[in-house]
């Protein structure tokens, strides 16, 4: 698969408490005296396997929602605890190391439904081609200079849909028909191939149009993956210019990605109105950084 991490962040600090409460602020806060109340899945786990017990405090803010927006906000998460959580304990973590960490706790700890790209992305940042086999994982970093990342930003473009959704719960849908479900999955594969050669030569104008086709082989996955207001939405855009579009994530909520010219953003956001979100797609090449912390 490819792909890229965009320069929306989760921050997330850890400090020290006088006391051996635990302390965690996020949409919600929790102040409990033991580790086993931490009602925050990911909190939790992350604490558990980073050894700390107790006398904690946590929060985390996003510069997006923290779930069901399709860019892998959940995974970022769980990598930005375990990377301060590390640090906050004087070890430096691996980008692979808290990738793996990081599966280990969404997909065989809580039992999520989900693949592993999104915790890769989150890990090592930049554009990507991410290889997943029984050897392990394989990150080949896609050489993509500034023109090229310039021109990714000028013309790419993420349009949210105003509804976010449970990626375990979509992905855990099943086709009726497992046959074309299993063809659709290889298209998409055969797509990926693509768009990683057509990122190294430049050529956004094949991947822009790309999107489309990999939009419709994946909305006939399942039914659960888009609904009339996506679709709606979905042909506003195209008819206001774009030349590809596809929802990102699981599906059923989120954001479009969307393809087209410098122009097309005023002309998306005449069209759509205040009511829709619409962001630059900027590419962060650093990928889970500690910012500050003591030494």
């Amino acid at each position: 698969m490819v792909s890229a991490a965009i320069n929306r962040y989760v921050y997330v600090t850890i400090n020290r408490r006088f006391d051996d409460r635990i302390r965690v602020s996020y949409s919600s806060l929790e102040d409990v005296d033991s580790l086993s109340k931490v009602q925050h899945e990911l909190v939790r786990e992350a604490l558990l396997l980073t050894g700390i017990e107790s006398g904690v405090e946590i929060t985390t803010i996003a510069d997006i929602p923290g779930q069901g927006t399709g860019l892998g906000s959940s995974s970022s998460v769980t990598v930005g605890l375990l990377n301060a959580m590390h640090a906050f304990q004087g070890r430096k973590a691996s980008k692979e190391q808290l990738a793996e960490e990081a599966c280990k706790i969404e997909i065989d700890i809580l039992g999520a439904p989900i693949g592993r790209q999104d915790q890769y992305a989150a890990s090592f940042g930049g554009v990507n081609s991410i290889r997943f086999g029984d050897l392990g994982v394989r990150v080949e970093p896609i050489e993509v200079g500034d023109d090229i990342l310039a021109a990714i930003s000028n013309n790419f473009t993420l349009v949210f849909t105003g509804m976010t959704r449970s990626a375990s719960k979509v992905l855990s849908e099943e086709s009726d028909d497992l046959e074309d479900k299993s063809s659709r999955i290889r298209e998409i594969r055969i797509h990926a191939d693509e768009a990683a050669i057509m990122l190294e030569s430049g050529d956004l104008d094949s991947l822009g149009r790309l999107l489309n086709n990999t939009w419709i082989a994946k909305r006939g996955i399942s039914s659960s993956i888009s609904n009339s207001s996506i679709d709606e939405l979905y042909e506003k855009v195209m008819s206001s210019g774009a030349k590809g579009a596809k929802l990102l994530g699981a599906g059923n909520g989120g954001f479009l990605l969307v393809y087209g010219e410098k122009n097309l953003r005023e002309d998306l956001r005449k069209e759509l109105g205040p009511e829709f979100r619409i962001l630059p797609l900027g590419v962060d090449l650093s990928g889970s950084r500690i910012i500050h912390g003591n030494s």
